[in-house]
């Protein structure tokens, strides 16, 4: 016997919606604007493209049109090289910043989550305290840490560890640096989320058996925490690969990050189609990690408990 359906309010259909109402507002119109950009011709005008069809062609129009749609700016980034190299050294600092965080992060986290209850408040306040200072502020700050003449190099040299200053400044080691710091909280926080829910029972069930420490860790501890290191993965992975602000200020030219030439062809080349493309292929670079940790939470809800 099936069960009725109860009607929503028009209140609550309101509530429902909100939230696709702002995926589409702010997420899928303007990507489709990008999207349309990408296959118009660059132009000197303002702004500086001419698109190859527009609303007020009419439906008739626009699939007349779409059907002689070029893409010239797709073409021109296979054959740069400049965009290929952007993507490659994007993901490899994005994927060696993540990995760093994570080792970093989670032994924090699990000594947060296994302190006592009256310090875990006092704990993730510490650990969320960067962000009550500006971002721009606190990159700005490791500029002078890692200069030349800066206070590491300073440090270092006093303790005679070195003998003449790094090069640490305008590398690709600094915008790794740059990152992991700004980025940790995020990585963090999920991680702290996923092992303060853990029973204890579970450990201590392990323990009884006679699982040692550590095999109590890699059986017990971290294959439950899996979903919090995916979500930590993801939300400091994803942001890092289209970061602008750090390697601009902390790498040095030859810092190829997709962010900065995107920038680049926005502002200075005023080639908005190619930009446009470019940040096209980023989003669809980007899909593929969050298609594969959703497949992974959908095997973890099946299997038994």
């Amino acid at each position: 016997m099936s069960v009725p359906r109860k009607k929503l309010s028009g209140g609550q259909r309101a509530v429902l919606a909100a939230p696709y109402l702002w995926i589409v507002v702010f997420f899928l119109a303007p990507m489709a604007l990008i999207a349309k950009i990408s296959l118009s011709h660059p132009a000197e005008t303002r702004p500086p493209y001419e698109p190859t069809f527009s609303i007020d062609d009419g439906l008739a129009g626009v699939l007349a049109k779409a059907r002689t749609l070029g893409f010239d700016a797709y073409r021109a980034l296979a054959d740069d090289r400049l965009y290929l190299d952007s993507y490659l050294t994007s993901l490899l600092i994005a994927g060696v910043s993540t990995a760093i965080m994570l080792m970093i992060a989670y032994p924090f986290a699990l000594t947060m989550a296994r302190a006592p209850r009256r310090l875990r408040s006092l704990l993730i306040g510490l650990a969320v305290a960067p962000f009550w200072t500006s971002f721009l502020i606190r990159v700005y700050a490791w500029i002078a840490l890692l200069k030349d003449e800066g206070l590491i190099n300073h440090a270092l040299m006093a303790l005679h560890i070195i003998d003449a200053p790094l090069s640490i400044y305008a590398t690709n080691g600094a915008v790794v640096i740059g990152i992991v710091y700004s980025y940790l909280p995020f990585m963090l926080l999920p991680l702290y989320s996923a092992l303060e829910r853990q029973d204890p029972a579970l450990r201590e069930a392990a323990a009884d058996l006679g699982a040692s420490p550590l095999q109590v860790f890699w059986r017990v501890t971290l294959p439950l925490s899996r979903p919090g290191v995916i979500a930590g993965c993801l939300l400091v992975f994803i942001p890092a690969v289209g970061e602008f602000v750090i390697p601009d200020l902390l790498g040095g030219s030859e810092t190829l990050m997709i962010g900065r030439t995107l920038w680049n062809d926005f502002f200075a080349n005023r080639d908005w189609p190619a930009a446009s493309a470019a940040a096209i292929i980023l989003l669809a670079l980007l899909i593929g990690p969050l298609l594969v940790a959703e497949r992974a939470r959908l095997r973890a809800e099946e299997e038994p408990s």
